[in-house]
């Protein structure tokens, strides 16, 4: 029976030689000094062998208790090279790409379409470049812990716990088809740093507002980007909604959006006002083919970044101070100081919820006419003075490489629910 220390002195020599253990097991050893784990035995009336691997990578204990795992094997009638060559090819296909992948097409069908998207997307981007070819069985919580620090260390800290969740859900969901054992995503949760909670940053006067959107509209970046600010500025819909605002949604001065796009799940009706309409006569010039209004820069076929508003407000200065979804608050803010009996008219433009589900309906239709001049006062305020939309195609893009869409983080999270 072999020690370790027997094994430590083993020394080549002109031939290769076998040092027994016991079971089949022993130590085959080369002339050129190496030292590989091999297992006699018989199937099928044949003698075979099975490789454990090199000592000391694989240690003694282990080539045995692999021994043993492959006579348990044999015992139920199946031949443990077999197994073995499953299971390695096993390990080529299950990557957490492939069963991401998997998990994600199972599961996209109970998500909105904007949801589904953002959810592979944030995938895509910041964990299949780093563990998408891995084993699944192989990826340990040290290794989430990396991938999710990257994130971290940009300063999306809630995009990090987003990623979180969504790579446990694949690991979950790999457990149960059979695939992996343990969720090292759910290990690593507590070494994240903790989100800010509270309400998004918004500027609430009117005066400040307008030089954000100055300065904004100044700041050199992808046209498309200051135009979604502006028009996101008119509309105070939820920056999800604008994200994927689609040409065929537009019934001349209206923007009909969809049920699944909407937080309350009820079709939402924006009256565009002669501003926002000047925004979509100057989009139509630069993406009236495509179907998204605002697409991503460098994907004409997908949405604009979750992060593109975000993150040229950040640049032209007001990081920490406003946010796109920060429209709706300012909006809300000023109209109801101004109109404070209104409030029923705001709240029924910003879509939010109403407990009496039919007076919600009702209020929704019937306040169609006063949102429409409210949000025509409230483009006047706030553009009076301000170039006409097509001079921002002609301001100077950002210098530099391209960042536009893709700029992967802004420091907070810029679509709110």
């Amino acid at each position: 029976m072999l020690t370790d220390v027997k094994i430590r002195k083993a020394m080549p020599t002109s031939r290769a030689y076998r040092l027994t253990d016991y079971g089949g097991l022993y130590l085959f050893v080369t002339p050129s000094g190496g030292k590989h784990w091999r297992m006699r035995y018989r199937f099928g009336g044949k003698e075979k062998t099975l490789t454990f691997g090199p000592y000391p990578e694989v240690s003694l204990a282990k080539a045995r208790e692999a021994r043993d795992a492959a006579k348990a094997v044999l015992r139920e009638g199946l031949d443990p090279a077999v197994i073995r060559r499953h299971e390695q090819q096993a390990l080529q296909t299950d990557t957490f790409e492939n069963i991401a992948r998997e998990w994600h097409e199972r599961t996209k069908d109970k998500w909105k379409g904007t949801h589904a998207y953002d959810v592979i997307h944030s995938l895509e981007r910041d964990v299949f470049p780093h563990l998408g070819k891995v084993p699944i069985k192989k990826i340990t919580p040290p290794d989430v812990l990396t991938v999710l620090r990257m994130i971290e260390d940009r300063g999306a800290v809630e995009t990090a716990h987003r990623v979180r969740q969504r790579m446990s859900a694949v690991f979950v969901y790999a457990i149960a088809t059979g695939r992996a054992e343990t969720d090292p995503a759910a290990i690593v949760q507590g070494a994240l740093r903790p989100t800010k909670k509270g309400r998004h940053p918004a500027l609430i006067k009117l005066e400040l507002v307008r030089d954000l959107l100055r300065d904004v509209e100044k700041t050199p970046a992808y046209p498309v980007t200051k135009l979604a600010v502006r028009f996101l500025a008119l509309t105070v819909v939820r920056p999800g909604e604008l994200r994927y605002m689609r040409w065929e949604e537009i019934e001349g001065d209206q923007w009909i959006i969809p049920a699944e796009r909407m937080k309350m799940k009820r079709e939402h009706v924006v009256p565009l006002v002669r501003q926002a309409l000047d925004v979509l006569e100057v989009l139509r010039t630069l993406t009236g083919k495509l179907p998204y209004v605002f697409p991503n820069s460098r994907h004409s076929h997908k949405p604009m970044s979750e992060n593109a508003m975000g993150y040229l407000i950040n640049r032209a200065g007001y990081h920490h101070r406003h946010v796109p979804h920060g429209w709706r608050a300012t909006f809300s803010t000023i109209m109801n100081d101004k109109y404070p009996e209104l409030y029923r008219v705001i709240d029924a433009q910003l879509a939010h919820k109403i407990k009496d589900e039919v007076e919600g309906a009702y209020n929704r239709a019937a306040y169609l006419k006063r949102r429409r001049e409210l949000l025509q006062e409230w483009a006047d305020m706030l553009l009076e003075g301000f170039p006409h939309p097509e001079e921002l195609v002609q301001l100077p893009r950002h210098a530099g490489k391209l960042q536009f869409e893709e700029e992967l983080d802004s420091t907070m999270r810029c679509d709110a629910a």
